[in-house]
């Protein structure tokens, strides 16, 4: 930053996590409740980028800060994943709460696709698979993510998916360990599931499953399933299954990952595919990937379609979920 703009350092309140080597470089984003910054850690001569959120629990309202921000606290310092986003570490100086975490370096998959347009078949399925693996993970785990969202799946520099934002995550059992239903609407209106926006007590796993699928949907096709602009029509629109693939990819994607999708978009929750149903599909499996990845090659052998191909990502690190 230029000579005379304040940086975070110079801030009274955080001289403390300055003297404990963070030290932040700048703003990369801001939401309802905070900031979002760029920091560094350094210890022992060595350094890393972090991404800190700062939360102010002033702007916060008091349901939020009393019910959704300690949920959030406690979800995000224990969730350890490939492909979640793991918490470095949460500290708490006066009215606001730092959250450090990692850093993704290549931005949100909306960013992404805002660039470089719908993927390739081949990149959907590997991030899509990263991004099941994440969630069986959170599920198994009984924590419902509750706001899946392009936005909220960050890339990291080797563009592998991270699941982001734990802002309305919670526990889907008691503490007996009984299945508990949501009643709170959460997450975005073109995301969430029909039950959500009927506003019925919700199975938020079954939820998470329609937002994810919504998510595929927009890997491979140039708009939303849904028109989210009026709510009474979406409902409708998602009960009766009012929704098409694009007649400009519509041609080209497989019938496997359109029969993954219709089946995540389905209304009826009683017979919409589960996570585990998912991870089985033909669609997932590594007769598929293989495929996928010999008509990518095929694609790149014309100067004109190399250009156009977009790089596989994460293909090694999909393969071993450890190195990331």
């Amino acid at each position: 930053m230029s000579r005379g703009t304040e940086t975070r350092q110079e801030r009274p309140e955080d001289q403390d996590l300055v003297k404990k080597g963070y030290t932040f470089v700048k703003k990369i984003g801001s939401g309802s409740y905070g900031k979002v910054w760029l920091a560094e850690f350094h210890n022992d001569g060595r350094s890393m980028k972090l991404a800190c959120k700062i939360v102010n629990l002033e702007r916060m309202p008091p349901k939020f800060a009393r019910k959704f921000f300690p949920r959030e606290l406690d979800i995000i310092m224990w969730v350890d994943h490939a492909y979640v986003i793991r918490t470095h570490s949460i500290l708490e100086r006066q009215h606001q709460v730092f959250i450090f975490m990692q850093y993704a370096d290549s931005g949100d998959l909306l960013d992404y696709l805002k660039k470089y347009g719908v993927l390739p078949e081949i990149n959907a399925h590997i991030w899509f698979k990263q991004l099941t693996l994440g969630l069986q993970y959170l599920h198994g785990k009984k924590v419902a993510h509750r706001d899946l969202k392009c936005e909220n799946l960050l890339l990291t520099k080797n563009f592998n998916i991270k699941i982001a934002d734990f802002g309305f995550a919670r526990y889907v059992v008691d503490s007996d360990g009984k299945r508990v239903l949501s009643e709170t609407y959460c997450g975005s209106a073109a995301y969430a599931a029909p039950e959500v926006i009927r506003g019925t007590p919700y199975n938020p796993v079954m939820s998470d499953i329609w937002s994810a699928g919504v998510v595929l949907y927009v890997m491979v096709n140039p708009s939303m399933p849904f028109d989210d602009s009026d709510a009474k029509k979406l409902l409708r629109n998602q009960e009766t299954r009012n929704w098409a693939f694009r007649s400009s990819v519509r041609d080209r994607l497989t019938p496997a990952i359109k029969d993954v999708v219709t089946r995540m978009l389905e209304p009826d929750v009683t017979s919409r595919i589960t996570l585990d149903q998912i991870l089985r599909h033909e669609w997932l499996s590594e007769n598929t990937l293989k495929e996928l990845v010999a008509e990518h090659d095929a694609m790149k052998k014309t100067k004109e379609q190399e250009k156009r191909a977009q790089p596989i990502p994460g293909q090694q690190a999909l393969r071993v979920p450890g190195n990331h």
